[in-house]
This record gives C-alpha cells, sequence and structure tokens, in this order.
C-alpha cells in the first residue's frame, strides 16, 4: 500500500473509481485521490511524499483515458480546491488551475476584456488548458499568458514568465521537469462593447457540429498541418465505426463516444484502430490529443 504521511492518512481516498473523474467515465482505481484545501496544504501534502511516488493531476477530467487497471501513485484533483479568477489591474486576470475554462469566457465578459470568448470552447480547465496550449475557435491559451505560478514535488512555489516555456500546437515544453501549474495571469484588450451573445453563439456552433452532452473526452486527435483530424477520419469512412461501447461519433469524426458501457480498453483499441486505418489510407499518422495513464487490467 502506497505511505502517505499520517497527518494527511484520513483525508485521502484510496481505490478511488477514476471513472468518476473523467469525462469518458471510464478507468480503474487511483491507489491515492487527494483534494487540496489551498496551495498551502498542497505545498505540504507534495513536500511529504517520498520523491519515487507517481503525481498526476486531473480537473475536469476531459482529454484524459485512465486505463482499467488503475493508476499507481498519487492523483491530485484540483477542480473545486483552486477555484480564484480575478481581475487584476487594466488588462489581466488571474485564474486558478482549477478554474473551468468556460468560466473565465463569462467573467472576461463581465470584466469587459477581451477578446476570451474562445475559453467557452475548451471543455476542461485552465490547468489542463496550461499544461498543452489548449483552444478552440482559432485561438489558443498561450496567446494570452503573460506568467504562470507553478509548484514543484517538494512543494515549493514559484512564478515564471511565458518566455521561460517553449509553446507549440497542443504542445508546451517547460523550463524543467515536474513542474506544475497553479494557474496563470492572463492579458487581455479592453472590450467594453463585449457581450455574453458572442459566446452563446459560439456555443451553439459547438453544439450543432461537436456532440455536446455525449460521454467522450474532447477532440481525440490533433490537426494535422494543413489538415483536420476529422475530415481524414471521415474520408477513411470510420464514423459510426465502434469496439464494444465506444464509437466514432457520426456527428463529428475526431470524437469517440462511451455509449455507457465501454471499457477504457475499448476506447484505447478504438483510438489506435482510427489511427492505423488513417495512416494505412492517407499515409498520414495523427497524434492523439487525449492522454493515456495507467495501467491495462
Amino acid at each position: 500500500m502506497l505511505a502517505i504521511p499520517p497527518e494527511f492518512a484520513a483525508r485521502v481516498r484510496r481505490a478511488e473509481p477514476m471513472s468518476r473523474h473523467t469525462s469518458w467515465h471510464v478507468g480503474g482505481p487511483a491507489d491515492v485521490w487527494f483534494v487540496p484545501a489551498d496551495r498551502g496544504d498542497l505545498a505540504a501534502f507534495l513536500g511529504a511524499l517520498s520523491p519515487e511516488v507517481p503525481i498526476h493531476w486531473v480537473g475536469l477530467g476531459s482529454n484524459l483515458l485512465v486505463r482499467d487497471g488503475g493508476v499507481r501513485g498519487v492523483i491530485i484533483g484540483t477542480h473545486g480546491a483552486f477555484s480564484r479568477l480575478q481581475r487584476v489591474g487594466e488588462r489581466w486576470i488571474e485564474a486558478d488551475c482549477g478554474v473551468a475554462c468556460a468560466r473565465v469566457a463569462r467573467q472576461c465578459i463581465r470584466f469587459g476584456l477581451g477578446p476570451a470568448e474562445f475559453f467557452a470552447g475548451i471543455p476542461g480547465t485552465i490547468g489542463g488548458a496550461l499544461a498543452m496550449n489548449a483552444g478552440a475557435f482559432g485561438e489558443e491559451t498561450w496567446s494570452r499568458v503573460v506568467e504562470v505560478e507553478t509548484i514543484d514535488r517538494r512543494g515549493a512555489i514559484r512564478r515564471r514568465p511565458a518566455a521561460e516555456y517553449r509553446i507549440g500546437y497542443r504542445r508546451v515544453t517547460p523550463p524543467q521537469p515536474e513542474e506544475w501549474f497553479l494557474g496563470a495571469r492572463l492579458g487581455f484588450e479592453p472590450r467594453p462593447e463585449a457581450s455574453l451573445r458572442r459566446v452563446q453563439e459560439l456555443l451553439v456552433r459547438r453544439r450543432e457540429a461537436q456532440p455536446i452532452g455525449d460521454w467522450s473526452c474532447g477532440s481525440v486527435f490533433t490537426n494535422p498541418p494543413g489538415e483536420h483530424a476529422a475530415r481524414l477520419i471521415e474520408a477513411c469512412g470510420l464514423k459510426g465505426f465502434r469496439i464494444g461501447g465506444g464509437v466514432v461519433s457520426p456527428k463529428h469524426a475526431n470524437f469517440i463516444i462511451n455509449e455507457g458501457d465501454a471499457t477504457a480498453r475499448d476506447l484505447e483499441q478504438l483510438v489506435a484502430h482510427v489511427q492505423a486505418t488513417v495512416q494505412v489510407r492517407t499515409g498520414i499518422r495523427l497524434e492523439p490529443e487525449v492522454r493515456m495513464i495507467g495501467e491495462s487490467a
């Protein structure tokens, strides 16, 4: 059994089913699930862990597949734990890692700042958006990052300017490993004319094009240069293809749906089948956007 510092033992949950914490609603048990009370609590917890204990982070659980055998080590839940969102000065906001991206879009409208509407199309938290440079409607998270707040596995908290990170399409390279995002300062322009109507229009577009409401992880694959993953998958006749309880969405081919009884194995095999089929038929290898962690059953 994974050793947990005695002062935290009563607050962790052991063998926590990760199906409760992922938008695909699958996943075996995490050895330890921990939701910190605040930054100080998190720093103390991390600092007390043995250095060899694996650590994973989960916000809203989108863009994540947890395998059926579960996850060894510790998973830290951030949504609800880190929820601060405030305006700083004329053009900045600060958002904790557990803040839903859709909330950033709505709050920036109220602050009269923008363009931030695109955040409404990112189905996760700021922490996840920072980690992968998530984007929607042609915009990306790191185009707005001024600086970030991080924590390492010793519990040391620091601030880093955006310039210290190498940023690409759905890719972020940190200046050092095992340093995770606690939040960010984001910069915008004054937009007193900004309206929630624009956010609502974008969400309508998203609902019309994507299977919103179904159990999915969001987009499964990144778009290859000059192409769209959904177009390639559809061109290969894979819309509606299924393995077990998983199916390629008939509405948007870059979404894979859990129809209710899928296992993580079903979904992972379906991802691999789509990837292999597209590569054989088009010569293009799709790269998964979804992160896969844990052990097979």
